[in-house]
C-alpha cells in the first residue's frame, strides 16, 4: 500500500520493501505532507517526531515510525518520501531537523534550531515539487515561522523566461493554528524572493525605468500607508547630485532616484528610518573595464536597491509601526563617450569635490549624493546596503554581510535581528586610518580609491562614505559577499539570494519596539 523513495538519506533494504509494498502508487499529482523528527542524541534512543508528526503517526498506528526504523538515521537536513500511507496525504516527506537541543550559538552566531527547521523544511518541499505534487502541507516543527521562511525560500525558483517551468507548489500548514506566524513566515520568504526576482532579471529586461516601475506596481496594493517617486534625471540635476550624474552619464539608460515613503507610525512626524540602497543596475566597470569573465552577474549590482525596496514592502504588508523612507539612486554604470575617466573631478550634493581614479568604483559615488539627500528628513538612523566591493567577498564570503557602523546601539540591534533570521552580519572596523587613505587626493577633497588601492578594499569604500554621513546612527552593509548563493545555504537554491532582506524587516521591527531612539 507504500512505495518508499531513497532520498538522499539512504532508503528501505528491498527486503523490508516486500514485506509491506503490495502496490506502488504513482506520487505525481497528488497532495504532499512535510513531517519533521529530531535526530537522535543516542542511536538506541526511540525516533522523536514533532508534535504533529507524532500525532499524525499515532493516527497511522505506528507505521511511519516502524518504516522509519528500516533505514539509516535520520540525519540533519536529510529526507525520505513515503506515498501511499494515508489516503488524505498519499505523498509524506520526512525530515531531518538536527538535534532538539539546537538553539543560539553564540559561534555560529545564529539561531541553529531555526536555521535546520528552514533547511529541513525547504528540502523536503524540493523533494515532492520534483515528483510534480502541486499541493503540500508542511508541520509548523515548533516554529511556523521558520517553516513557512524555508518552504516558500526553498520553492524559488527563476524561470519566468524558460518555456519549460518547474511546477507550481502551494504550502499551508499542517493542524497548525499558529497561522499569524506561518504568514509572517511567508511575507518574509515572500520579500526575499522579490529581491532575488529582481537581482536575477537580465539588465536589458530591468533597466532603472523598469526597476522603478516594478517596484511602484508592487506597492500600489498598498497606496494608503505607501507613496513612491519616481525622480527623473531633471530632479537629479536640481538636487546637485553631480556624483550620482557623472556615473550615470556613461550610459544611454535614463537615471532613475527611486523615493519610498512608508508612514506605518501613529505619529506621522516621528523621525524616520531610512534605508538607502545601491542601484547599478548594470555594472560594466566604465572605462576601468571589468574582465568579461562573469560580468553577467553584475546586472545584480542593483541588489542593495532589491533588498531595501523588498525589505520596505514587507514592512508595509505587516503594518510595522515604523516610519521608513527608501532610497535608491538607479542607473547603469557603462564606457561610452560620456562616461567617467579615472583621473576626473566630480562634485557631490553636499559640495565635496571627489577625485574618480577608478571608475569602477562607482556605487560609492551614487551613495555619497543619496546619503547627503537621506539627512533632508532629518532621520534618527541611517542604513544603506549595496554591493560595494570584491575585498568584502575576499574578506568574510559569503558567510555573513559585513556591516560598517558609527552607533553600537545600532549594531546591537542588527546582529540580533540577524541571529534570529540566520542571515548572519559581522561588524567591520571605520577607523581614521581608512579615512586618512580616501581624504589624501591630489586634485580635491576625496579621492573614491584609497591610495593602497590593493589593501583594505571594503573599509576604505566603507571610510569614503562615512564622509557623507553625519547622523549618529548609521550603518554600511556590504553585501557583495552574499549577492548570490551556490551551495552554501541550503535553504536558497543556486543563484542570486537576495540577502539580508529578512534581516532588514527583522531590523524595522525591533526599531518599532525601542523608543531608546526611534
Amino acid at each position: 500500500m507504500f512505495y518508499a523513495r531513497k532520498i538522499f538519506s539512504g532508503s528501505l533494504s528491498r527486503n523490508s520493501c516486500r514485506s509491506f509494498c503490495l502496490t506502488r502508487i504513482s506520487c505525481s499529482n497528488t497532495k504532499g505532507l512535510i513531517l519533521g523528527v529530531f535526530e537522535k542524541a543516542q542511536e538506541d534512543d526511540v525516533l522523536q517526531f514533532t508534535e504533529a508528526g507524532e500525532a499524525f503517526d499515532k493516527s497511522l498506528s505506528g507505521k511511519l515510525r516502524e518504516l522509519l526504523s528500516y533505514g539509516p538515521a535520520m540525519k540533519k537536513g536529510k529526507t525520505r518520501v513515503f506515498c501511499g500511507l494515508h489516503q488524505d496525504f498519499p505523498n509524506i516527506a520526512v525530515v531531518g531537523l538536527g538535534k532538539k537541543s539546537s538553539g543560539v550559538c553564540s559561534l555560529e552566531l545564529l539561531d541553529e534550531g531555526k536555521e535546520n527547521i528552514r533547511t529541513a523544511v525547504s528540502v523536503g518541499c524540493r523533494q515532492l515539487q520534483s515528483l510534480e505534487i502541486p499541493s503540500v502541507e508542511v508541520d509548523p516543527c515548533g516554529d511556523p515561522q521558520s517553516a513557512a521562511e524555508g518552504a516558500v525560500l526553498g520553492l524559488f525558483e527563476y524561470d519566468e523566461l524558460k518555456e519549460k517551468k518547474k511546477t507550481a507548489v502551494t504550502v499551508q500548514p499542517f493542524r497548525s493554528t499558529e497561522n499569524e506566524a506561518w504568514q509572517k513566515g511567508v511575507m518574509y520568504a515572500e520579500g526575499q524572493n522579490l529581491a532575488r526576482r529582481l537581482m536575477e532579471t537580465p539588465a536589458n529586461l530591468m533597466t532603472p525605468t523598469i526597476f522603478a516601475d516594478k517596484i511602484q506596481q508592487k506597492l500600489s496594493s498598498l497606496s494608503g500607508k505607501v507613496q513612491v517617486h519616481i525622480r527623473a534625471k531633471s530632479w537629479i540635476e536640481e538636487q546637485k547630485m553631480g556624483a550620482f550624474l557623472s556615473v550615470a552619464k556613461g550610459s544611454d539608460e535614463a537615471p532613475i532616484f527611486l523615493e519610498i515613503h512608508y508612514n506605518g507610525s501613529n505619529n506621522s512626524n516621528e523621525d524616520p528610518l531610512i534605508f538607502v540602497g545601491k542601484g547599478i543596475t548594470f555594472d560594466s566597470g566604465g572605462i576601468s573595464l571589468k574582465p568579461s569573465s562573469g560580468m553577467d552577474a553584475m546586472r545584480a549590482d542593483m541588489g542593495g536597491a532589491a533588498t531595501v525596496c523588498s525589505a520596505i514592502l514587507t514592512a508595509a504588508a505587516l503594518h510595522i509601526p515604523l516610519n521608513i523612507k527608501g532610497l535608491a539612486p538607479l542607473c547603469e554604470n557603462m564606457p561610452n563617450g560620456k562616461a567617467n575617466k579615472p583621473g576626473d573631478v566630480v562634485k557631490a550634493k553636499n559640495g565635496k569635490t571627489i577625485q574618480v581614479d577608478n571608475t569602477d568604483a562607482e556605487g560609492r559615488l551614487i551613495l555619497a549624493d543619496a546619503l547627503c539627500y537621506a539627512h533632508t528628513f532629518n532621520p534618527k538612523v541611517i542604513v544603506n546596503a549595496a554591493t560595494l566591493t570584491g575585498a568584502m567577498d575576499v574578506a568574510l564570503g559569503s558567510a555573513a554581510t559585513g556591516v560598517f557602523t558609527n552607533s553600537d546601539w545600532l549594531w546591537t540591534h542588527l546582529q540580533q535581528a540577524s541571529i534570529v533570521t540566520g542571515d548572519r552580519v559581522w561588524r567591520m572596523p571605520l577607523f581614521q586610518h581608512y579615512t586618512k587613505q580616501v581624504a589624501e587626493s591630489q586634485l580635491a577633497d576625496l579621492n573614491n580609491v584609497g591610495k593602497h588601492a590593493k589593501s583594505g578594499g571594503a573599509c576604505t569604500a566603507a571610510a569614503f562614505l562615512k564622509e557623507f554621513v553625519t547622523v549618529p546612527h548609521w550603518a554600511h552593509l556590504d553585501i557583495a559577499g552574499v549577492m548570490s548563493n551556490k551551495d552554501e545555504i541550503a535553504h536558497l537554491g543556486k543563484g542570486m539570494s537576495g540577502r539580508p532582506t529578512r534581516t532588514l524587516v527583522e531590523l524595522a521591527d525591533r526599531l518599532s519596539q525601542d523608543k531608546q531612539i526611534m
